[in-house]
């Protein structure tokens, strides 16, 4: 299998992770705050993943390489994520799927100056197709309590995360993507614990509630993070950042169905023609090109 296959897998196999992040958090949610089920979402995924580094020795960081490690964790896993919390709460869910997961566009953008990407007609077409399709797939809920603050918000978490899987891409020249995951993980650790421990001063904390409160904890820490944030970092090292970052629409996608199945929430035919227009750009941009059957 070559590498633009395993890195379709792996981006795919993540943002559906993702999709499914969607259900099991909003359960959880209701009986632990946000920021502090990030704080437990990387303590988790930092222990597993700490383990594992250890195990492979694979722990070997040069230090002029700690504050890009440090940066990964910051950008990426609390501003980015923390921006999107707040800017949900500003505004409306669909406003903040909708801007969110537009952060491909930024990819696309920022991967030509930072990484040297070329941006062909191809990749323009499929970005526009996958945009296409999540608007059909969300919708625009014009009805919805949009703002201002909370679409700077929504916008800041899409840059970020695109500058994020960038900087992934950078590191991933220097070091195996186990690492950077773990690094950038446990960097994220300290940079929530300030968050997590005001949250806690004013929200009840019920992690024992019952038991699906804490494997839902459980399946976000290992699951939706460990696994998903692995499996993207690597992704995001076989591919072109431009091109995998197209596969965040499959989050939206998976979230609708799993919503469907689970939540008895409703589908549209604006969700099929979004499916379809979202896979129809990951199959133009992926899809082999002439000069390459005769290599």
């Amino acid at each position: 299998m070559n590498k633009r296959l395993w890195g379709a897998l792996s981006l795919s196999l993540a943002t559906s992770i993702w999709g499914s992040l969607y259900v099991v958090s909003k359960y959880v949610m209701d009986f632990v705050p946000p920021f502090t089920l990030l704080w437990l979402r990387y303590i988790i995924a930092g222990l597993v993943l700490g383990i594992l580094m250890m195990l492979f020795r694979q722990h070997r960081v040069e230090r002029r390489d700690l504050m890009l490690l440090v940066w990964i964790g910051f950008i990426g896993y609390f501003v980015s994520i923390g921006a999107q919390f707040v800017g949900t709460k500003l505004s409306d869910a669909h406003t903040g799927a909708l801007l969110t997961t537009s952060s491909p566009v930024f990819t696309v953008l920022l991967a030509r100056p930072l990484l040297q990407e070329s941006l062909d007609v191809r990749k323009l077409i499929a970005l526009f197709l996958a945009m296409l399709g999540i608007v059909m797939v969300i919708g625009l809920n014009p009805g919805g309590e949009t703002s201002l603050p909370g679409s700077v918000f929504l916008i800041i978490a899409a840059v970020t995360w695109a500058l994020l899987s960038i900087y992934v891409k950078k590191a991933s020249a220097r070091y195996s993507t186990l690492t950077i995951t773990t690094y950038a993980v446990l960097f994220a650790v300290l940079f929530t614990t300030p968050a997590a421990m005001m949250e806690i001063q004013f929200n009840e904390v019920q992690l024992f509630a019952n038991n699906l409160v804490w494997m839902g904890t459980l399946y976000i820490g290992i699951i939706s993070t460990a696994v998903a944030l692995f499996l993207w970092n690597k992704g995001m090292d076989l591919m072109d950042a431009g091109v995998g970052s197209l596969f965040m629409c499959f989050q939206p996608l998976v979230g609708s169905i799993l919503g469907w199945l689970w939540l008895n929430e409703s589908l549209t035919w604006g969700f099929v023609v979004g499916a379809v227009l979202i896979l129809a750009g990951l199959i133009i941009v992926n899809w082999p090109r002439a000069e390459q059957n005769y290599s």
